[in-house]
């Protein structure tokens, strides 16, 4: 990645305090240590995610029909768990199937929602809107979360609205396993799935647009996808309903990409896909697993969509325990790693199996275990865990050990250098003062544009102890991350009497490029 140098200059502020406080400048016996190193032995840089599903009510609203303000209470209480805990992004589910969490779209509302396909909140609010402005508060990237073909749960037609494009376009469906799906093979399904998706990219605050692992259906024995009549009318050139079938899908991801990216640069393009892409007496390319595969059963080419660039992140549902029988964790680990072509590889991780009496997830150290481990290979930039209710109910202590121990300082998301590597500018002073509380008030002025006209997104708060070292690569300086270009001042309300800090404040831009640090403001609380 792409990395600007610091400088290892500082400048010491001289600042005016109220009446009883007095602002030090570091006496000569207390030198400060200015060392900004580049290695990131901390975790600073690790994309921390969790997937909250509302589907069947999973993770949110707990279940249909609730009102407004106890909707809203509920996203604030699971927002405020997972900052707690560490988290910085938010795979938000926002179509569930083929209905919507937001307001401004061609899609019916979801009864997972509230109660009725097609009837809004009342009082009247769009969810989509208050999560990005909460996860935003919270320092959290928000990532629309959409199921691309899935219609229906199951074919009681009284769960959907006369109005539902299942009811309006039924030929552009078929059924398998119970479900509705649509027909991937259909263009204009394809277009009207891109123009869905974009509509949320155009008119939404999001950080990122995210797939999960359903594209064709997980096959069902002895049943086959009704679709070879959509393979004789479109299937021309292709010697097999297969090969046309992951043609269809990558048609869908690359045209995605391109609209996605084209619309806006900063904007990240994510896929969780199944966690085998072909085992390898399948492939001499494959994984070292024997199991199913997206590639052969789900025909989802998801190697394939990293070495092409179409997608910013893979995110692999590597839902096993190290030495399973059939789909080892260590082994699917070293493969991803070894085909993540210079993309981001976050890794999902199964936390409702967390306190299973089974193999591997026996031992209630086994998540933790496996955190550890993606952070040793190089090509790995975080975790995605499943889901978010799993995780607040602290399954086999899983959200204990990461917000006491492997998350217990705050992280910045990965940058992604091939859609933005140039960082802000930094802001141009820091002031510090104690207010009547005795708390310790910072402001900072706007920075300047960088070269490449972007002010700055956000900020970070650095704080370091007297006698430490002036590190803004070390996490554990990491005071308050701000999504906010506009807030130009931040209350530590953590000080303590008798002791001297040290603040600094970088900028962030969108795609969490970092600037070089302020000047340091050093102030004693007396």
């Amino acid at each position: 990645m792409l990395k600007t140098a610091y400088t290892l200059v500082f400048i010491l502020m001289i600042l005016v305090l109220s009446p009883g406080h007095v602002c030090c400048q570091t006496p000569a016996s207390a030198p400060i240590i200015s060392t900004e190193h580049v290695a990131d032995l901390t975790h600073k840089r690790e994309f921390r995610g969790v997937w909250v599903a509302t589907v069947a009510n999973i993770d949110w609203p707990l279940k249909p029909g609730l009102s407004t303000e106890v909707q809203k209470a509920q996203l604030i209480k699971l927002l405020d768990e997972h900052q707690k805990t560490g988290i910085n992004a938010i795979m938000f589910q926002i179509r569930p199937v083929t209905d919507a969490y937001y307001s401004r779209g061609q899609e019916l509302w979801s009864r997972y929602l509230t109660g009725k396909q097609g009837l809004a909140p009342d009082p009247f609010y769009d969810p989509l809107d208050f999560a990005i402005a909460e996860a935003h508060k919270r320092g959290m990237e928000l990532h629309a979360w959409f199921n691309p073909y899935r219609a229906t749960m199951n074919a009681n037609e009284a769960n959907t609205s006369p109005k539902h494009i299942t009811r309006t376009h039924p030929s552009w469906f078929f059924t398998y396993g119970g479900m509705k799906v649509f027909n991937p093979g259909i263009p204009e399904v394809r277009k009207y799935i891109v123009g869905v998706i974009m509509n949320v990219v155009r008119n939404y605050d999001i950080d990122g647009v995210h797939f999960d692992d359903y594209f064709y259906p997980y096959k069902i024995e002895g049943i086959n996808i009704p679709d070879e009549s959509t393979y004789r009318l479109y299937g021309a050139g292709y010697s097999n309903i297969k090969d046309w079938r992951r043609q269809n899908v990558d048609t869908l991801i690359h045209t995605l990409s391109d609209s996605i990216h084209a619309a806006k640069y900063f904007m990240k393009f994510g896929i969780s896909p199944f966690g085998i892409w072909k085992n390898i007496k399948q492939d001499p390319e494959g994984s070292k697993t024997d199991g199913g595969s997206s590639y052969l059963e789900l025909y989802a080419d998801s190697r394939k969509w990293v070495q092409k660039g179409w997608i910013d992140y893979v995110n692999p549902q590597i839902y096993w325990p190290f030495q399973h029988r059939l789909a080892p964790f260590e082994n699917l680990l070293e493969w991803w790693g070894n085909n993540a072509y210079e993309r981001h590889l976050y890794i999902g991780q199964a936390v409702y199996r967390a306190a299973e009496n089974s193999q591997g997830f026996r031992e209630r150290n086994q998540i933790p275990r496996q955190v550890r481990a993606l952070r040793e290979n190089p090509n790995v930039q975080g975790s995605v865990y499943f889901s978010s209710k799993s995780l607040t109910d602290n399954l086999g202590g899983v959200q204990d050990s990461l917000r006491y121990d492997l998350y217990k300082n705050k992280a910045l998301p990965p940058q992604m250098p091939w859609l933005d590597a140039i960082p802000p500018h930094q802001p141009a002073s820091l002031s510090a003062r104690v207010n009547a509380s005795k708390k310790v008030v910072l402001t900072w002025a706007l920075p300047t544009a960088a070269t490449d006209g972007e002010r700055a997104y956000g900020y970070v708060v650095y704080r370091f102890n007297e006698g430490e070292e002036v590190n803004v690569n070390n996490s554990q300086n990491i005071l308050k991350i701000l999504f906010d270009g506009k807030e130009t001042t931040f209350t530590d309300e953590s000080v303590r009497p008798g002791v001297r800090y040290t603040y600094a404040v970088t900028a962030i831009d969108r795609l969490k490029n970092e600037s070089l640090k302020s000047p340091l403001a050093v102030i004693e609380i007396k």
